[in-house]
């Protein structure tokens, strides 16, 4: 069905520019708490999206409109426009930004947040309109589940459309057990860098994330393609530790890490060398994503990794890239000293996270690192919490004497806080997950 028939348009650019020179400066004074632009399904989707993101509930009155067809205007017109949340005690602040900038007969408060959980309209002096948050949240992802459930797992549609019957969900709530702006790096920093191999392969994107935050830690971080060690051009020992990097190493299909994995173990100059990195008991190596996933492949040379899985197409049957949490487990990774307990936000990106374990022996045999929790602290194997439904939320594992550690997230991305798409307030400057960067340089001394 179509509601009118005029396109909307943009009648005073000027007026447009206005607008967003004064939302500009509303944001830099930290005065916006929320911001929505009014485009598809006008007023009523903005209000219907911008209270699914906040989980609440919202009370809005339209103003004197009364008959039908101003109702609908006011509420389904996709004219330029925008609804913004703000304090209460910044009210008059903002409605002087906005008169200064010839915008105050454009502007009107239009309701508030309410903890009742609904979307209440009011029109012309009555009540119009009400629908509880989760209802409408149902209805307009409904078509997003049908869709998936039929491209994807069933079983993790149906949980991530299951997940917005939680009205209590707390979100992220991240959990520390140590102090993130502590630099316990800081006593080596100045008396030598050692040298960390950033080890990448055919299509691997990660490297400069995982030398950026291995050299803030106090490491020399150098480049080193695996053609460079298969040729002879470089010696792992000359190296301390060695991080595998993530992204796309050939063509991230068909065990993409399991094919990395070979070069190294078919080819006798490159398992001569690894093989000795590994049996030196003075190093550190660390594998993220396509690199845990090929680290977990050379458990035949790597001391203490019988017991890792291998890494696997996710439940879902789709590539994963999502923001989720985390739980440091109590393990003698080197990399995750003093962490233990610790509940992070962290990037995930990969098409085979999940952990195939030949048997529960096995999986009971293996040191776990880290975990997918839900929002409430619980390891999980609920989609999307855990994006790739590994049994007990499994993701991160380490060898009996902690030097080499692998997983599937990314926390190279996200060490300094202005990387997380959302933290804490109090976060700044270096990011919690730097600690185990830092953990390393300690622990080679």
């Amino acid at each position: 069905a179509q509601t009118g028939d005029v396109a909307a348009d943009v009648d005073e650019p000027a007026r447009l520019r206005a607008f967003f020179d004064c939302v500009q400066k509303l944001n830099a004074d930290g005065r916006l708490l929320a911001y929505h632009d009014r485009s598809d399904g006008g007023l009523f989707v903005t209000l219907c999206e911008m209270m699914f993101a906040g989980r609440c509930g919202i009370d809005v009155d339209l103003g004197d409109v009364s008959n039908h067809s101003q109702i609908v205007a006011a509420l389904f017109n996709e004219e330029l426009g925008a609804v913004i949340q703000t304090r209460r005690a910044d009210r008059s602040a903002i409605e002087g930004e906005l008169t200064a900038a010839g915008l105050n007969a454009l502007s009107r408060c239009i309701g508030a947040v309410a903890g009742h959980g609904q979307l209440k309209l009011r029109a012309g002096g009555r009540d119009i309109y009400s629908a509880a948050r989760l209802d409408l949240h149902r209805t307009w992802s409904e078509t997003t589940f049908q869709m998936q459930r039929l491209r994807d797992n069933p079983l993790c549609a149906q949980q991530e459309y299951d997940r917005l019957l939680d009205a209590a969900d707390p979100g992220l709530s991240p959990v520390l057990t140590f102090d993130a702006a502590e630099d316990i790096a800081a006593p080596f920093i100045n008396t030598a860098r050692p040298r960390m191999a950033i080890l990448r392969e055919q299509g691997v994107n990660g490297q400069l994330e995982m030398a950026a935050a291995f050299d803030r830690a106090g490491f020399a971080t150098v480049d080193v393609h695996m053609s460079d060690v298969i040729a002879g051009r470089v010696t792992l020992r000359d190296y301390k530790g060695i991080a595998a990097c993530g992204g796309f190493s050939y063509g991230d299909v068909l065990g993409a890490g399991e094919g990395w994995a070979k070069s190294i173990l078919f080819n006798p100059r490159a398992r001569d060398e690894f093989a000795a990195f590994f049996q030196r008991s003075d190093t550190l190596a660390l594998g993220v994503c396509n690199g845990c996933q090929m680290m977990s492949n050379l458990h035949e040379i790597v001391p203490g990794s019988a017991a890792w899985p291998h890494f696997v197409r996710n439940r879902s049957e789709q590539f994963e890239a999502r923001f989720v949490t985390v739980e440091v487990t109590d393990s003698p990774s080197v990399f995750f000293s003093g962490m233990a307990g610790s509940r992070l936000p962290v990037v995930v990106a990969h098409g085979e996270g999940y952990a195939e374990f030949s048997s529960d022996a096995q999986r009971a045999q293996a040191t776990v690192s880290m975990r997918f929790v839900d929002n409430r602290g619980a390891p999980t194997e609920i989609y999307p919490f855990n994006p790739n439904g590994s049994v007990q939320g499994i993701t991160g594992l380490t060898t009996a004497d902690g030097r080499f550690t692998i997983m599937m997230p990314h926390p190279e991305r996200v060490f300094r806080a202005v990387q997380n798409s959302w933290a804490p307030a109090e976060w700044r400057g270096d990011g919690p997950w730097l600690r185990m960067f830092r953990n390393a340089r300690r622990w080679v001394g």
